[in-house]
């Protein structure tokens, strides 16, 4: 599976089922149905059972291409809840009634990556693709090779978790060492990459600003807190007609030209350009 095209991902508390298929309809490219932070210790294994009862009872229906994807967040290894969440996703993976795709926080070595994925191995193959989260000063240290790792689909950078353990802000500008490293790796491991959601559920300006910030960086998409976060994410992520316009005449002029250095209005154009271009018609699907 390939997360490159993916704007943003809607995460929903796993002890909240009833939120589950209202958030399908959001318009997200898929949900995240959370037994991490969004659920209180409290609540663990509630979460854990509605979850895979609603993973369960998902896997007969017919889903058409373009379906949402279901997706899910473990507790973390370090966690004394991973070991109860890594039991029901076995039994769900031998089933075939796993999620689209798992999503691993506080992953800090590709070693945390390759421990999940040989046991898991165990249960089904092939195995579903992995969205590995940054969220500590470890994590930001190992996350090249961690994008690296053939598991790893994406990675998400966990501005909250990383700001707390570094013991800075969570604005931008102290967090942007972080971000751009973090960039930096999901190039070289040519994966996707989502930005921390936004905290402020009322500030829509705000999340606009941080997701077009976070496109300019290398960002493919953004996760969201809310339904009324996905809308504005992905018309951020999305290209916009002009873009996509002056991309292919960017595309056509360098195949007339057959990789020579052309001008297309009045901007030279060479092979780099040409395949910003390519990418931008790509993420538009044209």
């Amino acid at each position: 599976m390939t997360l490159d095209r993916i704007s943003t991902l809607l995460f929903v508390p796993g002890n909240q089922p009833a939120r589950f298929d209202k958030a399908l309809a959001s318009g997200a490219d898929g949900i995240i149905m959370d037994l991490e932070d969004a659920v209180s210790v409290f609540e663990k294994d509630v979460a854990r059972d509605a979850v895979f009862t609603w993973l369960r009872q998902g896997a007969t229906r017919t889903r058409s291409p373009g379906t949402p994807l279901h997706c899910l967040r473990l507790n973390a290894r370090q966690s004394p809840f991973f070991e109860a969440d890594e039991a029901a996703l076995g039994l769900a993976l031998r089933a075939h009634q796993g999620p689209d795709l798992i999503v691993l926080p506080k992953v800090e070595s590709p070693d945390d990556i390759t421990a999940c994925v040989d046991k898991w191995a165990t249960f089904s193959a092939p195995l579903p693709p992995l969205l590995a989260l940054i969220e500590t000063a470890v994590g930001l240290e190992q996350v090249e090779r961690i994008a690296r790792h053939p598991a790893v689909a994406g990675l998400g950078f966990g501005a909250a978790d990383l700001s707390a353990d570094m013991g800075c802000e969570m604005s931008w500008e102290a967090m942007l060492y972080a971000r751009g490293r973090v960039a930096h790796a999901a190039a070289l491991g040519r994966v996707a990459l989502l930005d921390v959601p936004h905290l402020d559920l009322n500030d829509e300006e705000g999340l606009r600003t941080q997701a077009l910030r976070a496109k300019a960086m290398g960002f493919t998409g953004k996760l969201a807190i809310h339904p009324r976060q996905v809308g504005a994410i992905r018309e951020c992520f999305t290209p916009s007609d002009s873009q996509i316009a002056s991309a292919r005449l960017i595309v056509e002029a360098a195949a007339r030209g057959q990789g020579q250095v052309c001008v297309v209005d009045g901007r030279m154009v060479d092979e780099p350009v040409v395949q910003s271009a390519r990418r931008i018609l790509a993420r538009a699907g044209v």
